[in-house]
This record gives C-alpha cells, structure tokens and sequence, in this order.
C-alpha cells in the first residue's frame, strides 16, 4: 500500500505519515527506488496501534517504547486500551452530565451544589489512581488508607481542588530548580520536599514521615511514577524527589 492509500484508509496525514518514519515510529516496510513508501500489512497493524494510543494521550516516544518492548502483544494492548477507552468514556459521560446540570442549573430548573460541580473530575482523580497504582496502594498501605484517600478526595471542596492542582504545578516548577542544583539537602529541596507533604495531605487521611519515605521509595521503584516525574520535570527528577523526602523526614 503506498503512502497516499494509506492516508485515504486511515485518515492520518502524508506529512505525519512521514513524520512517524522521520522518528522511527512508523517505517515503511520497503522504500522503492523512486522514493516511494510500501506499507505491509503489519504496517497498517502498527499505525491502528499508533492511533488507539494517541487517543488515550500517550506521547509519541511512549508509544514507540511501547511498540518496541519485546513483551509487547497485541491482544493484550487491545485489552488493555479497551478498559482504558472505556475508563475516558465514563469520564465524558460524567462532563457531559455534569454540563447538563450546569445549564439546567443557569436556567433554574434544578439547584446544583458546589461540590456537585467538580463531582465529574475528581471521580476522574480516583479512577485515574485506581487504574494505575490501586493494586501497590493496597498491598502497602491497606485497604483501609485507600478507602479514606478516595472519601477524603470525594469531599474535596471546588477551593481545594483548584488549590491541589496549583500545588502540585508548583512542586514541579520548585523540583526543576533544586534538580539543576543536584543537591537534594539544599533550603530549596526541603521546600520540595514540604510541597511535596502538603499536596499528599489533600489525598491522604493521616500523614507520616514513614509513609512518606515509603511512599517516595515506591516511586524510585516502579516506572510508572518515575515516568509522571521525570517526564514532567527531567530526567533524575523522581531519584531527586526521594533523596530530598529522605532528608525531609530526618529534621
């Protein structure tokens, strides 16, 4: 199949086309002499790929890893996309309900509480954790935290949750300083560090040093988290982030 044919069956673009060949993500299975792209069947397999993951917002260098990792199946990967696509369509749903009700609410047709308003994002914010670290949640804290966590997080007021994503913005922002200082005992890590405790205290019933270290550890541990921070801070940003609680939890 050449380049222009798989455009028309996909609906991607020639020039993206070339652009995931440019960076490896998408190569032709043949090139002719004339310049011309040959796509194969397992091509077309692979862009189905490209697309499902791009709708779930994966990066594209995340879904070349992905594709690339030698554990890779396909059945597996439509399973799993699968539960994720339906994870973001109850998401929808949810805003969708919750435009609804906004509106009915501006016409006085109903009355909508505050709360009410963010009830759609912040069941998002647990699915989100459910979905990605319930399972080392549980077998590390028990049950018990998990089910205060998601309740504290559910009675979250409209101030809170605008204050917890300004926090964890300015965790990022105050983590990339001290990183590029590369000394995790500094004033600026140990304001990291306290940011850092501060914005666990929005999700968590009761703090403690322990389980803050414990908590930092498991990042360092499993690449999940490490790549939430070092994907949105810089490369060494989770080992840094744990160097500077271990100090933290020492004053």
């Amino acid at each position: 199949m050449l380049i222009n044919e798989l455009v028309k069956l996909s609906g991607v673009s020639a020039r993206t086309l070339r652009y995931y060949d440019e960076i490896g993500l998408l190569k032709p299975s043949m090139v002719e002499q004339n310049g011309y792209r040959q796509y194969n069947q397992c091509d077309i397999d692979r862009l189905q790929q490209i697309l499902f993951y791009r709708e779930l917002d994966f990066k594209l260098e995340q879904i070349k890893a992905l594709l690339e990792d030698n554990n890779f199946n396909v059945k597996e990967a439509l399973i799993n996309q699968q539960a994720l696509l339906e994870q973001k369509r109850n998401y929808l749903d949810g805003l969708l309900e919750t435009i609804e009700k906004t509106i009915q609410t501006m016409e006085g047709e109903i009355t909508m509480t505050n709360e009410q308003k963010f009830e759609a994002f912040k069941n998002k914010l647990i699915e989100d954790n459910e979905q990605a670290y319930g399972q080392e949640i549980r077998e590390k804290y028990g049950e018990e935290m998990v089910k205060a966590s998601n309740n504290k997080l559910k009675q979250m007021t409209e101030a809170q949750y605008e204050a917890v994503q300004q926090l964890e913005q300015q965790l990022f922002a105050r983590l990339k300083e001290a990183l590029a200082s590369g000394d995790a005992a500094t004033e600026i890590a140990m304001e990291v560090a306290e940011l850092h405790k501060r914005w666990l205290s929005f999700y968590w019933a009761k703090y403690t040093k322990e389980a803050h270290v414990g908590l930092a550890q498991m990042y360092i541990y499993d690449e999940r988290f490490t790549n939430y921070y070092d994907s949105r801070v810089g490369q060494g940003a989770t080992q840094f982030l744990y160097d500077a609680i271990v100090a933290y939890a020492k004053l």
